[in-house]
């Protein structure tokens, strides 16, 4: 049951700003207000040092609360230590339907896996750097280098033209295709063809960082289009409504096989 009177998601954001960037943060914002509502918002890290200047505009505008951790001694990260204390007083005191767990350190895997067997949604935010342990700890992962907003007109038309090239350029590797190709025949009817939406689910399920974004496709059923291993057909429900997506995979015959 979630928490919130609107039927949304109370959600607990925790952000470690030593493995952060402060310019991924209204993408990060914009991604966690598709999971629910950001009821709590903390920003952990030693604001004494200069490194994290950078993010005291950003924490006015976004509403963050910073939380100040010093560093007490050398080679040792007390900032981890202090997120994983308030995640588990947040957990039994505020008791949110989940969290989001922003950095790309190992250390904060045993955090995620506990959280979810307290029955929390578990969402994981990092740089590609980000150690598959805690990626597969979470419910869903997401890259940060995708939530990276643009800071004006030009650089938006370059990553524009970016992502067209990368799409022109995409060539599926062979542990992609057998994850969407399994996610597709275990879905499927006994004419092989399968709904996108529990497809896309299934793929969540298995694989917590998949994200199509990854390979430069906004939607999922963009990425399955640009496979031709798979063919699409878009139908319309005979209730009326908008169009749904099947996918299936292509015979031999078809791929010329």
């Amino acid at each position: 049951m979630f928490s919130e009177t609107n039927g949304q998601a109370k959600l607990a954001v925790l952000i470690d700003a030593d493995n952060t960037q402060a310019a991924m943060i209204e993408g990060l914002l914009n991604e966690v207000a598709k999971y629910g509502v950001a009821s709590i918002k903390r920003i952990y890290g030693d604001w004494t040092k200069p490194n994290l200047g950078s993010w005291k505009r950003t924490l006015l505008d976004s509403g963050i609360q910073p939380i100040q951790q010093f560093a007490y001694t050398s080679g040792k990260n007390a900032t981890d230590a202090a997120m994983i204390i308030d995640a588990m007083d947040i957990l039994y005191r505020e008791k949110p339907d989940g969290f989001c767990l922003v950095s790309s350190d190992s250390d904060f895997t045993p955090l995620a896996t506990r959280l979810r067997e307290a029955g929390c949604m578990v969402y994981g935010f990092g740089e590609e750097k980000t150690p598959q342990a805690f990626r597969a700890a979470c419910n869903k992962f997401t890259l940060t280098e995708i939530l990276v907003s643009q800071t004006d007109d030009d650089d938006a038309e370059e990553e524009a033209r970016a992502r067209k090239k990368k799409k022109k350029d995409f060539k599926p590797d062979r542990k992609l295709i057998k994850l969407l190709r399994n996610a597709v025949d275990d879905l499927s009817g006994e004419d092989g063809w399968a709904y996108l939406a529990p497809v896309g689910q299934k793929i969540a399920n298995q694989s917590p960082d998949f994200d199509s974004r990854n390979f430069g496709f906004r939607k999922l059923g963009d990425l399955f289009r640009a496979i031709p291993q798979f063919e699409t057909e878009e139908r319309t429900p005979e209730k009326g409504g908008m169009k749904q997506l099947f996918i299936r995979w292509r015979k031999k015959k078809l791929l010329g096989g």
